[in-house]
């Protein structure tokens, strides 16, 4: 069903590159056909009584689709008139999908309309997809401490909503319409209409491609960037609260912990390169804060647009934009990296350690949203930041193997598995892009990529010999 969903998806760019005279148009509508017959086939053979997914099984059906859309997303790339490799068109397209924004693409000024609103596509279906499968696979599969929301999706959303598939239905629309008003906005700000929608659709899914190979940047213009910073917020804020204050209550993005630690990491972080850029570099005090808050943001959402090139910025800006990868959004968003929930828990842990070593005979509990956090929470996000750290490691030693040097070798490794988009350096910086790196590196990124999206585990496990017995 997902397979057909993309085909359709395609005839989209198709129509487009038709209605503009782009032979291009031939491209998508052989790959929509090819795979179309492919999804409906799957479909046909596998009509059997089905009842609920085992765990095995959901864990299974969860990495496999993140692998073979992306497979059958490159068709377009590979076969349009782009001459890129399959390698380069899955590499675009997994970092399209798992709205990561690194791309091996130059000259997108000049690229057809239709391959450039297939990127967008498959961003924007990837956001939707990541908030769905967040909300409703994740925590039951218990991964990387996702089942803290399980109990809060029963006792927020389920009641007022007991069918998985409305409540899925409630968040597409929502989704749905945060694009609508900022497309609108863009266009209001002088984008122009097609811009206005693609850059819509990559901002609320905080994936970051964009129509010019200078991103955001190309426009110069202060209200672009505004509302670029605002859906950039919006798209990193947990989906169900957005539900919830539509339904019933219209503070619960105001009293969640989670939102309130991200807009702290967000206000320090933009706050200390305020003053950074005013005054060491003798910046104009509102430009400061306007390009501040937008490269701030679009960094520690994973969004990965880009104003100017950061890298120019002096010794203060690498570091800081280098720990800001990791940090990400709030769970149940559009956003990757830990998320913020995840430095919660662990600082709350941390606290109650503490004073068990003040006071080793007393009794203390690590709360989170003013809740108790089970044991077996702790311990799943003790696990995944260990496993986060480890393949970090060793993607970079990988890079480095392959021939990059060490501020790309670690920088894309860290891009790749918080999903962001750029690195860091002249190579795959603000002002670069992937297009130069050996094969070998991008296959690697590209499992870097998936693994960072479905959270680790989701795919680790199924290399553990216990996962195929019985």
């Amino acid at each position: 069903m997902l397979l057909a969903t993309l085909a359709l998806a395609m005839l989209v760019p198709a129509v487009i590159d038709l209605a503009v005279g782009n032979p291009d148009w031939e491209v998508f509508a052989m790959a929509s056909a090819f795979t179309l017959f492919v999804g409906v086939m799957l479909v046909l053979t596998n009509r059997v009584r089905f009842g609920s997914l085992t765990i095995r099984q959901a864990f299974l059906m969860t990495a496999s689709a993140w692998v073979v859309l992306p497979a059958f997303a490159a068709l377009p790339l590979h076969f349009a008139d782009l001459q890129l490799s399959y390698t380069d068109a899955f590499f675009e397209a997994m970092s399209g999908i798992t709205t990561t924004g690194s791309t091996v693409l130059v000259g997108l000024d000049f690229a057809p309309p239709g391959i450039l609103l297939w990127r967008s596509l498959l961003q924007w279906l990837g956001g939707v997809g990541i908030i769905v499968m967040a909300v409703s696979i994740l925590p039951m599969l218990q991964v990387g401490g996702m089942q803290l929301f399980r109990m809060e999706f029963a006792e927020r959303v389920e009641k007022a909503l007991p069918r998985a598939a409305q409540i899925g239905a409630w968040i597409a629309i929502i989704y749905l319409g945060l694009t609508l008003i900022c497309a609108g906005l863009y266009r209001m700000a002088d984008m122009p209409t097609f811009e206005a929608i693609n850059h819509a659709m990559t901002t609320v899914a905080t994936g970051g491609y964009s129509t010019h190979d200078r991103s955001v940047g190309v426009f110069e213009s202060a209200w672009v960037d505004v509302v670029a910073t605002v859906f950039m917020i919006l798209g990193s804020l947990p989906f169900l609260l957005y539900l919830q204050a539509l339904r019933a209550h219209p503070m619960a993005l105001v009293t969640d912990s989670q939102v309130r630690w991200f807009f702290g990491f967000l206000g320090v972080a933009v706050a200390a390169t305020v003053g950074y850029l005013h005054l060491g570099l003798e910046r104009p005090f509102l430009d400061s804060i306007r390009v501040a808050a937008f490269n701030i943001t679009s960094i520690m959402t994973g969004t990965g647009y880009a104003t100017e090139d950061f890298g120019q910025w002096g010794a203060f800006a690498p570091p800081l934009f280098f720990l800001l990868m990791f940090i990400g959004g709030c769970a149940g968003s559009t956003t990757c990296g830990i998320k913020v929930f995840r430095f919660q828990v662990l600082y709350a842990t941390a606290r109650v350690q503490m004073k068990r070593l003040l006071q080793p005979n007393g009794v203390f509990i690590a709360y989170y949203n003013r809740k108790p956090i089970p044991d077996t929470v702790e311990a799943s996000v003790m696990s995944f930041f260990f496993l986060f750290i480890m393949l970090f490691a060793l993607i970079a030693i990988g890079l480095g193997m392959l021939g990059l040097d060490f501020i790309t070798a670690t920088s894309g490794a860290a891009t790749a598995i918080a999903n962001v988009g750029p690195g860091l350096g002249p190579v795959i910086g603000p002002a670069g892009n992937f297009a130069t790196l050996p094969d070998a590196a991008k296959w690697l990124l590209s499992l870097a990529m998936l693994l960072g999206r479905l959270e680790i585990f989701t795919v680790l496990v199924l290399f553990a010999p216990g996962f195929w017995r019985q």
